[in-house]
């Protein structure tokens, strides 16, 4: 993803910009900018990092993020394509437009996402149709947003070294138990340091933080659909299907098949 297209994002007159990207492997720099940003992925898990939160934004799904918000983005999806709109903010939105989280797209949105596929660069009220679209787009987003499937799956992301490199172990190794008293010994440190370090850096606890490692994996291993649910749960640390089932439930809301089955575009 290049950055370039940033400065043309703060130009006065472009109350609308959009930029895709339909490469894959997706990266940029930190960075804000004066317009809110809706980032929708097709295809693939999109990791957006604002202040200390790691976000995740599965395919199917949009992330409205404020203007001025500081983030950055990167995907290592190879088939993943990123749709990226910007709006200039505007008296008396509503204040769904000044929080930032992700949600699933309903059918209508997700085909006016589509339908701009081809476009590039800025809009301006002497683009006529396009520029009318897109407003009608912005102004669908509180009402058309799929709330039965909303995605809010993120957590603090440390930036400690120490804590940083044992979430990469973790993340390397999630097929295996991964106890904190396993993960604590291969990092020679006893059981109440880890614990602490968690706690007072991340805000989270050791447990809380592997789950949502592990439930972030599965939707990956989902999308890829090389694998039946059985095997995505084995290799992901559950030794059971129900157990990988009802943890996933619990975070997502709904079960991994249901949840499987809207990301093929099933209702």
């Amino acid at each position: 993803m290049n950055d370039s297209h940033f400065e043309a994002v703060e130009e006065e007159d472009a109350e609308f910009y959009v930029y895709n990207v339909l490469t894959g492997n997706v990266t940029t720099d930190v960075h804000h900018h004066s317009s809110a940003q809706l980032v929708y992925a097709e295809g693939g898990i999109v990791h957006v990092f604002t202040d200390q939160k790691h976000w995740y934004l599965p395919a199917r799904c949009f992330m409205w993020i404020p203007a001025g918000t500081p983030h950055y983005i990167f995907s290592t999806s190879p088939q993943v394509d990123l749709y990226n709109f910007y709006f200039k903010k505007e008296e008396n939105e509503s204040g769904f437009f000044d929080e930032i989280n992700i949600y699933s797209v309903s059918h209508l949105l997700r085909e006016m996402i589509l339908y701009a596929k081809d476009w590039d660069g800025k809009i301006t009220k002497n683009d006529g149709a396009k520029y009318y679209f897109l407003k009608a787009l912005k102004g669908i987003l509180p009402e058309k947003r799929d709330k039965k499937l909303a995605f809010p799956v993120q957590h603090p992301f440390p930036k400690d070294e120490t804590l940083l490199k044992i979430a990469k172990y973790i993340h390397a190794n999630l097929e295996k138990p991964l106890t904190i008293e396993s993960t604590a010994k291969e990092f020679g440190m006893s059981t109440r340091t880890l614990s602490r370090k968690f706690k007072e850096i991340l805000g989270m606890n050791y447990v809380r933080f592997l789950r949502a490692l592990r439930i972030t994996r599965s939707l990956e291993l989902m999308l890829e659909g090389k694998y039946n649910m059985y095997e995505i749960a084995m290799m992901v640390g559950y030794n059971s299907l129900s157990s990988f089932s009802n943890i996933f439930k619990k975070v997502i809301g709904i079960p991994p098949t249901e949840y499987q089955q809207k990301l093929k575009g099933g209702n």
